[in-house]
């Protein structure tokens, strides 16, 4: 099983005329892979995958792996629902696609308890061949995915090697890593990439890398190399940036700062999500003139 780390993005996914933009979201993608990014995972939160059809969804996924072939860059496609069988249907189209791997999100709304926790993701993943990676955001799903949970599951079911921690704790990050180092902790918080990679963590999936993949690798990357100066310098300029753009709801902030960065044609979300504020748009107008956007 080839296992998938590093420097990874969680694609926006661009709407024109309130229909998926099949064409602009290939030039997005071949611009991560020309900026040195490893992975791309499409419809996961920042593609605003709960409001896309069944449909919208496994044509992200198949432009993606379609892009991405003949690459050395990895397709990590979200199969998360809060119905087992839902999830499930996906994580099988994406394999039989071609997706080198899967990320599941904890199913949101229920509240399942850890037994379902770990019955839900086990029939995920025993439904498929390849990687999953297990994603606990409870922040955004109301539903914490605890550490002896992850770990059983990593310890039981093969093809699960990671999770992308996106409670914003390292504590939850050492928590599992000093059990289990084997098993990948993935940073799913932009602001502590850092300390994240420096704690043991095998790599990110970064919403500010949609507007600046070149700087997301090469703190990855430079921490790989032990170039741990570069890499906390990257990570410290990068702050400001990194707050800003959760000052509304993910994917908002991002999708604004990407379109007055020329990168995207249009702005359009899908309810219940909105335009951002004035307010919102005059932060990230200013923040965007303190990095230069390679296009």
């Amino acid at each position: 099983m080839e296992i998938i780390t590093g420097a990874m993005t969680a694609l926006i996914t661009p709407f024109k005329n309130g229909k998926v933009d099949g064409e602009k979201y290939e030039q997005l993608i071949k611009r991560q892979i020309a900026q040195g990014m490893d992975a791309v995972v499409p419809v996961g939160t920042t593609g605003e995958s709960a409001t896309l059809s069944h449909d919208e969804h496994r044509e992200c996924i198949e432009i993606a792996v379609a892009t991405c072939k003949g690459t050395d860059v990895k397709v990590l496609a979200g199969a998360g629902s809060n119905a087992t069988h839902e999830a499930t249907g996906i994580a099988q189209h994406a394999q039989k696609v071609g997706a080198h791997g899967l990320l599941s999100v904890t199913p949101y709304y229920n509240k399942p308890s850890q037994e379902g926790l770990y019955q839900h993701y086990k029939a995920i993943a025993q439904s498929v061949e390849i990687p999953v990676m297990l994603y606990n955001v409870p922040g955004r799903t109301g539903v914490d995915l605890s550490a002896n949970t992850a770990i059983r599951l990593y310890d039981d079911v093969e093809n699960i090697y990671a999770i992308k921690e996106a409670t914003g704790s390292l504590e939850r990050a050492i928590e599992i890593n000093s059990q289990r180092p084997d098993m990948c902790v993935i940073s799913g918080d932009d602001a502590i990439d850092f300390p994240m990679l420096a704690n043991g963590g095998k790599g990110i999936i970064s919403v500010t890398s949609n507007l600046l993949p070149n700087l997301k690798s090469k703190l990855v990357h430079s921490v790989f190399e032990e170039d741990y100066g570069t890499a906390k310098a990257i990570n410290n300029d990068l702050y400001k940036l990194n707050n800003t753009l959760f000052v509304e709801a993910n994917p908002i902030p991002i999708k604004a700062i990407m379109y007055l960065a020329g990168l995207l044609d249009t702005l359009e979300y899908r309810l219940p999500l909105t335009a951002p504020s004035a307010e919102t748009m005059k932060k990230l107008e200013e923040v965007l003139k303190n990095y230069e956007v390679i296009k």
